[in-house]
């Protein structure tokens, strides 16, 4: 597993991260203070404050470099 933070500040930032993901098998969760949502889904996503970044749990095997190329966009530095 790694460890991640995002950055989701829009709408359409929010529909192309699910989109970009859901291509995985992956498990993917969003962890914002004691709430674990799956990453996969729009509606969980849209239940927590996207103001600020957000962790974010890949649970990847082998194709975990194709997972964080997918990532960059969103990764927070």
């Amino acid at each position: 597993m790694k460890t991640v933070q995002i950055s989701l500040n829009s709408i359409d930032k929010v529909k192309s991260f699910v989109n970009d993901i859901t291509k995985f098998d992956n498990d993917f969760d969003l962890v914002s203070g004691r709430y674990v949502i799956d990453a996969k889904s729009i509606m969980g996503i849209f239940s927590l404050d996207l103001s600020k970044p957000i962790d974010l749990n890949v649970h990847a095997g082998d194709n975990m470099d194709d997972v964080m190329e997918a990532l960059k966009p969103y990764i927070v530095e």
